[in-house]
């Protein structure tokens, strides 16, 4: 069966100064571990066809599908705060973009590929367990409703890779909106490539914010977008407790995807101080700080596009503060209706952050599990003679009491049918989330044991995650404390 694709390329007719053309480097015995059925079909892609022999290949590099235009895209970045001028697809590589069935344009990304220009003497591939955690928490925040990249197939490529030991090597075909990222501008603008950040701008609007295309100052309208969209994106990551990890302006997508799932992390007990990745020694990229992670990261793009904002520099550089000075009113909105939800309230009043916080601050306190609370708490909405398991998650149950009678007071003001509340509370609430020990135990399942059952269990389990399914309660649970996992590595 002939492996289809319907290619239809834009990145590529852009200068070659946007990318190096590379094709991926062949592997000895690729092996299909999963193929995403259903989002292979939104793409117009036969998923069976990707199961094949020759669909294996395609997924492992070893053949490139007609239309393909093989690529690794050219970016920089700040890393921890620190400059990088050159980057790039040091282990991806681009094979084009497809038209969806909802009109929608996707990269089709192959990760773990082989070397590429921007490699800097690195091998190019990618270990099974990055492949197996990009997978499972990326179709996870899609079920969740956070815009992220998806994942469409992994394979296994049966050569090892050698990091501090030799592990198994695998690639993991990754699709986007696109992969262009704040470090894309950040590459131009080191070089004082005016033309090409004009470019790279229009590029952009064409295909994430066509609506802006008519905009007096399409640069300005960029940034005005990317804020807004970025604003969203991380109000919905402290809603469910992630923590990106690595939030470098080369992982921040100006589709306003997450994107490059590293030492990414989901919360337990609820500590806004919470940092899980291994090479975040300072905490930079803190639960706490990602909003103010983000707007660092857009004053990072805002400084690309002065140029473009106006000839005078001065000018150009206010319009550039009083942009970004809309980030934080923006989150906070966002961020509040994330709450709110959550609290099931309809109405917006004043205080409700107040009510929100004061919640947070006694479960910080009390080392509730954040994703325990909230969904126990829409059971309580029902009345005081629910609140048994959500008080229970408190060390001082009385915590948990004081809070409550505030909660049902402004419930009560509100009015409202209490089981409509619920259900509305349940569908902002998940009662699954990738727990990180449990990702660790489906990892190590799949690279010790060649295992991959625990891999589809918990695919099905974290991609229903507002569901009930007793057969998945196990899913629910916070991990003993001999499992608890504080530390998760990039995996590069």
């Amino acid at each position: 069966m002939t492996v289809h694709v319907p290619f239809d390329n834009s990145y590529a007719r852009l200068p070659e100064a946007f990318y190096r053309r590379v094709l991926p480097t062949p592997v000895a015995m690729p092996q299909l571990i999963k193929v995403n059925e259903g989002l292979a079909r939104t793409l117009g892609i036969d998923p069976s066809a990707l199961a094949t022999p020759e669909g294996v290949e395609v997924l492992a590099g070893l053949r490139i599908a007609q239309g393909a235009e093989p690529l690794a895209m050219a970016y920089a970045g700040h890393q921890f705060g620190q400059f990088v001028p050159q980057l790039g697809d040091g282990r991806a590589i681009l094979l084009g973009e497809v038209v969806d069935r909802d009109g929608n344009r996707r990269d089709i990304q192959l990760k773990g590929s082989g070397p590429t220009p921007f490699s800097r003497r690195g091998d190019g591939r990618a270990a099974m367990g990055p492949v197996l955690r990009e997978y499972l928490v990326s179709e996870a925040m899609a079920a969740l409703g956070v815009p992220t990249t998806r994942a469409l197939a992994a394979v296994s490529t049966g050569e090892p890779v050698y990091r501090e030991t030799a592990l198994p090597g695998a690639v993991l075909t990754r699709v986007a909106s696109s992969h262009i990222r704040v470090g894309t501008f950040q590459f131009f603008a080191a070089r004082g490539d005016t033309d090409s950040t004009r470019l790279l701008v229009d590029h952009v609007l064409e295909r994430h914010y066509p609506a802006l295309r008519g905009a007096a100052n399409p640069a300005i309208a960029l940034l005005e977008g990317v804020i807004a969209r970025q604003a969203a994106l991380v109000a919905q990551w402290l809603g469910i407790g992630f923590i990106h990890g690595v939030m470098n302006t080369d992982n921040m997508s100006v589709a306003g995807e997450t994107i490059d799932y590293g030492p990414c992390a989901f919360m337990d007990a609820y500590d806004p101080k919470t940092v899980f990745s291994s090479i975040d020694q300072f905490g930079r990229y803190a639960y706490a700080n990602q909003p103010a992670i983000a707007q660092w990261n857009l004053a990072r793009l805002a400084e690309c596009l002065l140029p473009l904002f106006s000839d005078n520099e001065d000018e150009a550089v206010e319009i550039a503060k009083a942009v970004l000075a809309g980030f934080a009113g923006q989150f906070n909105d966002a961020y509040v209706a994330v709450l709110r939800r959550k609290l099931g309230l309809v109405e917006a009043r004043e205080d409700d952050l107040a009510l929100a916080q004061d919640l947070l601050d006694r479960m910080t306190a009390n080392t509730a599990d954040l994703t325990l609370v909230f969904r126990k708490l829409c059971d309580a909405a029902l009345g005081p003679e629910h609140d048994g398991p959500v008080r229970g998650l408190f060390i001082d149950p009385t915590a948990f009491d004081a809070w409550a009678t505030t909660w049902r007071a402004r419930l009560a003001a509100e009015g409202g049918d209490a089981s409509a509340r619920r259900e509305a509370m349940r569908a902002a609430s998940p009662a699954i989330i990738p727990r990180n020990h449990r990702v660790e135990a489906m990892i190590e399942a799949a690279v010790e044991r060649q295992d991959y059952a625990p891999f589809e269990e918990m695919l099905e389990a974290v991609t229903r995650p507002y569901d009930d399914r007793p057969a998945f309660a196990q899913y629910e649970e916070p991990p003993p404390a001999d499992q608890r996992v504080y530390r998760t590595f990039c995996g590069t």
